[in-house]
């Protein structure tokens, strides 16, 4: 029998699929054109579902249910939290754009999303690695049908077969290294495998086999080189607003599962684990930055400095798996999770600006189309230069400080090979500050392309501003959510 804790652990899972199958059925009866009932009725179960895993956080207890494979602690609830935020912003800045593409006329944009939330939700939440590895499932075979909603468009449909086939690799990898785990260690609860590889009587060598393999698909998952292939060309053929829906929020749930996976069962393993992040993060640092630079694609550059920006939350996870102690560990693992928070809440400002800039037969792609925004939009030109120079890490923005919360964890550890890794990082944030600060230089400077003045709907002016203020806010105090990372990762490592 089910006892009651078990059904607490997944109260957000169940409102979520319940309201997502509802929300399934009164779409079948609306008929207008932009999805209005369907549209609303989906922003009010985020809303209860992010409110729901608030509270859940704001309790600060660890739970297990359904015989350990579920958990409920403060990391995980808080990165729900965000991670439904952030779609709920993504389909704010995502509607008009899709309506204008006749991506509504199904509604399954709506549905489909939810689902993908789903598969984040029981990623951040499972303690087993068969329930790890269905929620990612989830989430990727969903993305797959968002990126192809766009059924007539040729780039959109191969797009969709280059993140299928890569993908499935992907998947494969991670599998076949978590199988390789449960030969050795005869566990599929992260517990009991952290337990056994920690009792030393599991052979060293098919540990680190399998790990090679779990390392390989995390890599494949955030876009870390030399697994990156798929980003680029992802981001710049699936529809804007699926690139923003698979760009944003599934990066807090990749990071849930990396510290599951890594720190909760593996962490036994640091010493292996802790140099192949090492060598990802010097390798997507490396390739984002330098091939951004080349780029005259704006969701292309910004695809490549993903893959520079999760270089840079990897060496936060590396400066956190040394022997230095716990709590340079705790610091460590909270600057990481602080940086891919605050890295969300800036990718969503610059997509959103990609979105409302994109009108009927006009996508807004080049870097070029942003000629002359200051003159006709101060306000969107504005919340652009601040997600640019963010992304930068320009004080006193949120960027510059989550950078230096992952700088300060490197170079507290007191290792030579941490500090120069710091140093590293900071040279290749100088390269790439070039390619940010030409799109400002574009926004401002060149002559305007088009004399159409921009406009937007009221509730997308109105979350782009306060997207756009947050950045700023969250850089000159960012102690409040610095204190949260750091808490949730002490109540994560204590269990």
């Amino acid at each position: 029998m089910i006892d009651k804790l078990s059904w607490v652990t997944i109260y957000p899972e169940i409102v979520l699929l319940v309201m997502a199958c509802i929300i399934a059925l009164v779409d079948l009866s609306d008929t207008s054109a932009r999805r209005t009932r369907t549209y609303v009725l989906t922003l009010l179960t985020l809303a209860v579902v992010a409110v729901l895993s608030g509270l859940q956080a704001a309790e600060a207890k660890t739970i297990y249910g359904f015989g350990g494979m579920v958990v409920s602690d403060p990391m995980g609830n808080w990165l729900k939290c965000f991670a439904t935020v952030a779609l709920m912003v993504t389909l704010v800045y995502g509607r008009p754009y899709a309506a204008d593409r006749e991506m509504l006329r199904g509604g399954e944009l709506f549905t489909i999303s939810m689902f993908a939330l789903l598969g984040m939700f029981v990623m951040i939440s499972g303690s087993n690695f068969l329930l790890i590895y269905l929620g990612l499932e989830l989430l990727t075979l969903s993305s797959y049908a968002l990126v192809a909603l766009r059924r007539d468009n040729a780039v959109a449909s191969e797009a969709a077969m280059k993140y299928f086939v890569l993908g499935a690799m992907a998947s494969g990898f991670l599998l076949y290294g978590l199988s390789m785990m449960y030969g050795a260690t005869g566990s599929l609860d992260v517990n009991e495998v952290f337990k056994t590889i920690a009792s030393g009587k599991v052979n060293h060598q098919v540990l680190v086999f399998g790990l090679v393999f779990i390392v390989a698909g995390l890599a494949f998952k955030v876009g870390a080189a030399p697994f990156h292939m798929w980003v680029p060309d992802v981001y710049q053929g699936a529809p804007t607003a699926v690139t923003l829906l698979i760009g944003a929020a599934p990066e807090l749930a990749a990071f849930a599962i990396i510290i599951r996976l890594l720190v909760d069962a593996l962490q036994p393993l640091a010493i292996d684990w802790q140099q192949m992040l090492a060598v990802l993060a010097i390798a997507s640092l490396l390739v984002g930055n330098l091939a951004a630079i080349a780029q005259s694609n704006l969701k292309r550059m910004l695809a490549y400095s993903t893959i520079s920006q999760m270089g840079f939350m990897l060496l936060g996870l590396v400066a956190g798996s040394d022997q230095q102690g716990t709590y340079n560990a705790q610091y460590a693992y909270s600057a990481a999770m602080f940086y891919i928070v605050t890295y969300v809440l800036t990718t969503l400002a610059s997509f959103g600006i990609i979105l409302l800039l994109a009108r009927e037969g006009f996508e807004s792609e080049e870097i070029t189309d942003l000629a002359g925004l200051n003159q006709r939009s101060p306000l969107y030109a504005g919340v652009m230069s601040i997600a640019m120079f963010s992304l930068a890490g320009l004080p006193p923005l949120v960027g510059f400080y989550a950078k230096l919360a992952v700088l300060q964890a490197l170079i507290a550890s007191g290792h030579a090979i941490y500090i120069g890794l710091a140093v590293f990082a900071v040279m290749m944030s100088l390269i790439g500050a070039f390619y940010y600060l030409r799109v400002v230089k574009v926004m401002y400077f060149d002559a305007p392309v088009t004399a159409t003045t921009v406009s937007a709907p009221r509730d997308v002016r109105t979350v782009l501003t306060i997207n756009g203020a947050l950045i700023l806010i969250l850089g000159i105090v960012p102690g409040g959510l610095m204190t949260l990372c750091y808490d949730a990762i002490v109540a994560t490592l204590a269990h």
